[in-house]
């Protein structure tokens, strides 16, 4: 491999102007390249959310998830497996589909199954509904909402109705329904006593407020140039008003719902609760779903966070929690700073022992230049910057500086017997090269087995592989190329010492 170092020697204006690209090319991939907490977990989900109010586990599981999941093996293709949970009213069904599936294509084909197999389903129920999302969507950023005037059933609507809207416009975020509060529900409390007194029944109640809470559009009507809609007194705007339906009529004397029942603004039973620094609140979750960046996700939830306060009721907190942000740049960092110690050591190691500080300057060129390279191989693959490729890359940097160091040490050697620049740089590559590459094979093949892991296994530590093994081409080819042209150019024929004392050469 001595011809590579004939090559950059030969040619050194060439790898001079790949190092300055990697200068300028690898912070903007830097820049450009998603942030993420976990590596691209591609394990293509579907889950089908079905709802029937009152039924119980028992009647979901064998009337509802087994007919269903029998028809989607029968008809939706590249399943990997299917996992279900039936609770009280909720059945939940997870498709899980091969790592390589069109999800599109799957999501659709799961839609029309669902919508085909509702006639063989409990009469009333609903159709499901269908959600899609990979092992990679996790929470990135939490938003508790507290407040000491405003009730849980207004935290909760502000959380659905106010700010769960203006957070769904962010790229790459999903928002799903808060945790905690109560959920608003307008109620109708029954008085069973002057019902059963009245000869009434619960579904008279019903059929009242069914038949006589209408919306009814009605059209337009036109007079003259001008042309008016015409509203109906179908439905009512206040609910209060609800109080004064009639419910039957007896004896020519109507019977009002405020006389057997009382209706009013309430909540559904709550079933959660959350409480932030001891204090009831409503959790409002914001998840990472598509390709953009952790990072960007978060930046863009904070920069929407004044107008929504400035839009917000008197008297509403917000906070953020669980702000991933903060353990994404700590990641990044902790591989900065260990880059940057590793190159000070190594470049005071060598300023002790060879005394040259262009030697050190060289080693201190190339380990940064490594990296970069690493992070632009790792882009180019398609990789994000997250909790394993940095930790790859922290990994290599304690190895990566070996390269230039035992390079520029075997030409300062050279260079210590008398031998020309170049001859010194030709020997000391010749000498090592060999030993340089068993080492470079040595640590990468240990490596290779990560890239036969599968499932979510493979996801997970090929990238940190991948980030190991960039580093360390990147810093063999380095040593090899961009280390001999800079020493052409630096470094000096040392000068016997028996010169330096005016004493002939023998």
């Amino acid at each position: 491999m001595i011809w590579i170092v004939r090559v950059a020697l030969n040619r050194p204006y060439t790898f001079i102007v790949l190092a300055l690209l990697i200068m300028i090319l690898g912070p903007l991939v830097y820049v450009n390249m998603r942030t993420d907490i976990f590596p691209d977990i591609r394990v293509p989900v579907v889950s089908a959310v079905w709802t029937y109010n009152g039924m119980a586990p028992t009647d979901m599981s064998n009337r509802i998830v087994t007919f269903y999941e029998r028809q989607l093996t029968t008809t939706v293709n590249d399943i990997e497996h299917i996992e279900s949970q039936s609770l009280t009213g909720v059945a939940v069904v997870k498709i899980f589909f091969q790592p390589e599936v069109n999800i599109n294509a799957a999501v659709s084909q799961v839609t029309a199954l669902s919508q085909t197999v509702l006639k063989r389903m409990p009469s009333g129920i609903a159709p499901p509904l269908i959600l899609s999302y990979n092992a990679s969507s996790v929470p990135v950023l939490q938003l508790a909402l507290s407040s000491h005037t405003l009730l849980d059933n207004e935290l909760f609507d502000l959380s659905n109705n106010f700010i769960r809207p203006q957070l769904a416009r962010v790229e790459g975020a999903a928002v799903p329904s808060p945790y905690g509060g109560k959920r608003r529900m307008i109620a109708v409390d029954l008085d069973m006593h002057e019902m059963r007194s009245k000869g009434l029944a619960p579904q008279d109640v019903a059929n009242a407020m069914i038949i006589q809470n209408l919306i009814l559009p009605a059209g337009t009507e036109k007079l003259g140039i001008f042309e008016y809609n015409v509203l109906l007194n179908a439905s009512t705007n206040v609910i209060d008003e609800l109080n004064d339906l009639p419910v039957k009529e007896v004896n020519g004397v109507p019977i009002l719902l405020r006389d057997v029942a009382h209706v009013r603004d309430g909540y559904f039973p709550q079933t959660n609760m959350v409480r932030v620094d001891g204090v009831h609140s409503v959790l409002t979750t914001i998840q990472k779903n598509g390709n953009a960046s952790t990072l960007d996700i978060i930046e863009d939830v904070k920069a929407l966070l004044p107008r929504i306060e400035a839009g917000a009721p008197p008297g509403l907190i917000l906070k953020l929690v669980g702000d991933q942000s903060i353990f994404v740049k700590n990641a990044v960092n902790g591989v900065i700073r260990e880059g940057v110690t590793a190159a000070a050591l190594t470049s005071l190691m060598i300023l002790l022992f060879l005394g040259s500080w262009r030697s050190t300057l060289i080693v201190t060129i190339s380990i940064p230049l490594s990296i970069l390279s690493a992070v632009i191989a790792l882009s180019a693959f398609g990789q994000t910057l997250n909790v394993m490729t940095l930790g790859g890359l922290a990994l290599a940097v304690g190895v990566l500086v070996d390269e230039a160091t035992v390079t520029i040490e075997s030409i300062n050697w050279h260079l210590e017997q008398g031998k020309h620049v170049e001859t010194s740089i030709l020997d000391g590559a010749n000498q090592i090269v060999v030993p340089a590459f068993v080492s470079l094979l040595s640590i990468c093949i240990v490596f290779i087995p990560m890239f036969f892991l599968t499932g979510v296994q493979k996801y997970l530590f090929v990238p940190l592989a991948e980030a190991v093994i960039f580093a360390m081409i990147a810093s063999f080819i380095l040593s090899r190329t961009l280390v001999p042209t800079l020493a052409k150019y630096l470094l000096r024929v040392h000068v016997p010492h028996h010169q330096e004392e005016g004493q002939p050469a023998p």
